[in-house]
């Protein structure tokens, strides 16, 4: 039996002060593992359905079979990482995170599913900036410059008009998301995960930006608020 509540770890960051915390849910007696930045929840691993959703999704778009090359923004507590990753025809998987923490927590083991992560060798934590690097023309891979993915999968601001950092603002612009070709082979697959219900316009700029982009909600139990709760996959080819 865990503590009823327990404060695994705490960092400063450029973004601000990041904790990792455990707690026991009583309704249900599992462990609850949640990411704050300062008083700002980023992720409980009570509500992943989305996550999970982002790379099931995102890998039945691409609609081929592999070896596929997947690139994941934003490693969190590893929900859309490990899902990818149950994917057979998966080859490799690059999971880049900005924040050294998330990644020293994961290899350390102190999240369910660093284990997992770090075991299984196709896939490879990045610490970097995944804007910086989606903006660049070496892209994602330091030992291959310019190698094409065939999906990347993004979970790491709240939704394109909700930033953790006021620096991410250009990704989501006609510009940046243009350029996401030069990491994307033919047919290859951006998914985007956001907080927030369908937003028709970021739709409509996506699908300018790549070629094709729909939306598609994903909705699940909310039993701390008694209801249900809908947020919102983003899926465009090149």
């Amino acid at each position: 039996m865990s503590r009823l509540f327990e404060e695994l770890d705490y960092r400063q960051t450029p973004i601000g002060p990041l904790s990792l915390r455990r707690r026991r849910e009583l309704s249900t007696g599992d462990d609850v593992f949640e990411i704050k930045l300062g008083e700002e929840f980023l992720m409980s691993s009570q509500f992943t359905a989305s996550e999970i959703a982002l790379a099931r999704l995102g890998l039945a778009e691409i609609g081929i079979n592999g070896p596929l090359d997947i690139v994941v923004g934003g490693l969190g507590l590893g929900y859309t990482a490990n899902e990818v990753l149950q994917h057979d025809q998966v080859g490799s998987l690059i999971v880049v995170d900005a924040l050294e923490a998330v990644i020293d927590w994961h290899r350390s083991h102190l999240l369910p599913l660093g284990t997992a992560l770090t075991e299984d060798a196709r896939c490879t934590f990045i610490h970097g900036d995944f804007f910086k690097l989606a903006a660049s023309p070496g892209g994602f891979d330091p030992i291959r410059p310019k190698r094409r993915f065939h999906a990347i999968l993004v979970d790491i601001d709240h939704s394109p008009d909700a930033l953790l950092d006021p620096a991410h603002a250009s990704f989501y612009q006609p510009e940046s998301l243009a350029r996401l070709h030069r990491h994307l082979h033919p047919g290859g697959v951006f998914g985007l995960w956001s907080n927030e219900r369908p937003d028709d316009g970021f739709t409509d700029r996506l699908a300018a930006a790549l070629s094709t982009a729909r939306a598609a909600t994903v909705t699940f139990p909310n039993p701390l608020q008694n209801n249900e709760f809908t947020q919102t996959v983003y899926l465009a080819k090149a």
